[in-house]
């Protein structure tokens, strides 16, 4: 028996009155076994979404039935999110992206069919009792990530199961079989019936993982990073044999775990460096990678739009990934202040990434090194807010705005107008805060020397 939430039980309750079987399953069952804490509870039912729904009237708070054709019905009951899946079975047809969806009446079965043995236990509702028929707990126990099934019925019934699999191995620190491994690494061209948003969902979970690093390396090792983020593995740069360098790579992996986990940031450190193939030269000084960071932001706005990300990220990322060598100029001579203005001009909103990206791709085992680097970084940090405290850097704008410009000069809406305000803007950036009455002589200074 195993001691479940009170809204679980009394869900269960419903369902047996109805002469309808219901079960507690999925990573809910896994997280109450662990101690963790739950955020939202799946079920499965012998129910079919109709009567589900017809169940749930009366009880739940709200009802979600935009997956009600794949036998699922969603609900929210004092502020818990609830999902309730009618058996089943899913196969992906060969060329199809949409799973097959056929009922079932047995939850064995139905937990045959599900991803990972540490998935497929279940709990019977309402008194209690533990179903694990696959040896759930002993692989949890032993952190071992297996499928119920071969693992390639498993993969082929829905192929994104093995870009999950990597991202259990970075959530929950488990180690896949071997006879998991050996699947993925024969099965990846399947991926290619999956939409490229479904990737991109599982990518973003793993990225956030407290281990994002080992789940990355699993997509590498086993080739599946090649199907749908090429980029990654092509950092495995062959070393040159005189001007050693570091394992871009590997240096990758260090920078993403070296982030705080947020998607942005951490897609910027995943893609930071994917630049550097195609820059790699080697000089009689070394290994050079000039421009890096512009051909990086290039990539990885391609690759980015293929994974159907949202616009607003992928332009917060390509920022970050063109801004992150700015910083390394600032060791070259000291700032002025108007160096300082631009550059938190040109981070934006994007500013504590772009400071915690530089700090993160320092990996360099020289310790005095990495002390003189983290130095600077402080030094630069202090100067950002003893002038954002004099002169409120968040909202730099030109001293004049565009209605002012015209009325001053004279002239009507035009591209004039925009040249004007970036000119003030300059004068902003170099001297700082400037009055109404001064911006209007250096406007009319401005205008008569054009």
């Amino acid at each position: 028996m195993l001691d479940v939430p009170q809204i679980a039980k009394e869900l269960g309750a419903r369902f047996a009155e109805a002469d309808q079987e219901l079960f507690l399953v999925g990573g809910s069952v896994r997280d109450i076994l662990q101690g963790k804490p739950w955020l939202d509870l799946d079920f499965a039912t012998s129910a079919h979404p109709t009567e589900t729904t017809r169940l749930l009237r009366g009880w739940a708070d709200r009802k979600y039935l935009v997956g009600v054709r794949f036998g699922t019905v969603g609900a929210l009951k004092d502020g818990t999110r609830i999902e309730i899946t009618t058996f089943r079975k899913e196969v992906y047809a060969e060329e199809h992206r949409k799973p097959a969806v056929t009922f079932g009446d047995d939850v064995f079965v139905d937990l045959s069919r599900r991803d990972f043995t540490i998935n497929a236990m279940a709990v019977r509702l309402p008194d209690g009792e533990f179903v694990d028929p696959y040896g759930g707990v002993k692989a949890l126990s032993a952190g071992v990530l297996d499928t119920p099934l071969d693992p390639e019925t498993s993969f082929s019934d829905d192929p994104l199961r093995m870009i999950r699999a990597a991202r259990f191995v970075a959530q929950l620190g488990v180690r896949p079989a071997e006879r998991v491994v050996v699947a993925m690494r024969a099965m990846g061209e399947r991926l290619e019936i999956v939409s490229a948003e479904r990737i991109r969902d599982e990518l973003d979970k793993l990225l956030v993982a407290e281990d994002a690093p080992a789940g990355l390396e699993l997509l590498v090792d086993t080739g599946l990073a090649d199907r749908f983020l090429p980029e990654l593995p092509a950092l495995s740069l062959e070393q040159d044999p005189v001007h050693r360098h570091k394992d871009v790579l590997r240096h990758t992996y260090a920078v993403v775990a070296r982030c705080e986990p947020d998607a942005v940031l951490r897609l910027a450190a995943l893609l930071h460096d994917v630049g550097k193939p195609a820059t790699r030269k080697i000089t009689p000084e070394g290994v050079t990678f000039h421009h890096h960071e512009v051909e990086g932001a290039r990539i990885a706005r391609a690759r980015l739009g293929e994974l159907r990300y949202p616009k607003s990220v992928i332009d917060d990322v390509c920022t970050l990934i063109e801004l992150h060598l700015r910083f390394h100029g600032y060791g070259d001579g000291a700032w002025s202040d108007a160096a300082v203005r631009r550059f938190v001009r040109d981070a934006g909103p994007l500013l504590d990434r772009l400071n915690q990206l530089t700090r993160a791709d320092v990996t360099t085992r020289n310790e005095k090194r990495a002390k003189a680097f983290a130095k600077l970084q402080d030094e630069l940090e202090e100067r950002i807010a003893a002038l954002a405290e004099q002169e409120n850097l968040e909202a730099m704008r030109p001293p004049l705005d565009g209605k002012q410009v015209m009325d001053v000069l004279g002239l009507q809406p035009g591209p004039e107008i925009g040249e004007a305000l970036a000119y003030l803007m300059e004068i902003r950036l170099e001297r700082g805060p400037i009055s109404d009455t001064e911006a209007v002589e250096l406007l009319r200074a401005w205008a008569a020397a054009r």
